[in-house]
């Protein structure tokens, strides 16, 4: 008798972007090895979504289902909901994507598969790739010290061990979404990756990126202000919201086990950045505000402010 192959189910997050939606399901379908299931959640209320799906998958043979949610869950919320439902049609590993990104060839998902079983792994991430230009990654990976903002400084190893970006992309086993849960629906904007990280690193399970396994995403590089020349950085979305939720959502993690060496670092940062970088004292104020409420884990809704220039001008 030959072993059951692994089932792999492939959760996409989408809200009103069907047009990106499309594109990443037709990379998707052309995957050389396809995932078995694909589960769609859709936050949003654009239509179309349905017969993007269906298009997509036509004559491919892969079996698919469509989880509308009437409330905007966030990235956060709709992988939870789309993890649960994969490990619910029985699947051996979970593979997360976005509408905004796309596996980067016909091969990202065979070569994740392969670096994970040849280097005994729970979660692989491919190298997650400027859209616009492949040879930049599209989020910055920290070695050591250092950050890398470019493929060609990670050297050649296939695997670069302990270091992922998940979500975008990301192959997840049954084992590790056992072990390290779902994400958090209330780190509705940002953080979400990071905290489900801190799980990641303290269950011990083995983890890294497969470089050879490309995604491509949109680059997120506005949002990170340099400090000293580039050696640091601080995250400061130009978006009213996303920065509010941001701030808030980085005290909440610096308050968890694994993540309360970073409270000080952020805090002399932040202070760096507002106070005598941009001389924005009303932003510092709202940092300190924000990141602790963050910390008192206090997710209540936060009241919509009106866009300030010190800020969104940056």
């Amino acid at each position: 008798m030959r072993a059951r192959q692994p089932r792999v189910v492939c959760v996409v997050v989408t809200c009103d972007r069907v047009a990106l939606l499309t594109r990443c399901l037709e990379a998707v379908a052309a995957q050389h090895h396809r995932p078995d299931h694909l589960v769609v959640v859709d936050n949003g209320t654009e239509p179309g979504v349905a017969d993007a799906l269906a298009q997509a998958l036509a004559g491919s043979g892969t079996q698919h289902t469509l989880l509308r949610s009437e409330t905007n869950l966030g990235g956060a919320g709709g992988y939870a909901y789309g993890v649960l439902a994969a490990r619910a049609l029985g699947a051996d590993w979970v593979w997360l994507a976005d509408d905004d990104g796309r596996p980067g060839s016909p091969y990202t998902l065979g070569r994740l598969l392969t670096c994970a079983a040849d280097h005994a792994l729970d979660v692989v991430s491919p190298l997650v790739v400027d859209e616009d230009d492949p040879d930049r990654l599209a989020f910055p990976l920290r070695r050591g010290l250092t950050w890398v903002r470019r493929r060609d400084r990670l050297g050649t190893d296939v695997l670069v061990p302990d270091v992922a970006n998940l979500f975008n992309g990301a192959l997840f086993s049954a084992r590790a979404l056992d072990v390290v849960g779902v994400p958090d629906p209330r780190l509705f904007v940002r953080g979400d990756e990071v905290e489900i990280h801190r799980r990641l690193r303290r269950s011990r399970l083995r983890f890294g990126t497969c470089s050879p396994a490309t995604y491509l995403h949109p680059a997120g590089h506005d949002d990170w202000a340099p400090l000293a020349g580039g050696r640091l950085t601080v995250l400061v979305p130009r978006d009213t919201t996303r920065r509010e939720r941001t701030f808030r959502n980085l005290g909440y993690l610096t308050a968890q086990p694994g993540l309360r060496w970073r409270r000080w670092p952020d805090e002399a940062r932040y202070a760096w950045y507002f106070l005598l970088q941009r001389r924005d004292v009303d932003g510092w104020q709202q940092w300190r505000t924000l990141s602790g409420q963050g910390r008192r884990e206090d997710f209540r809704p936060l009241p919509t402010a009106p866009a300030r220039r010190g800020v969104d001008a940056a």
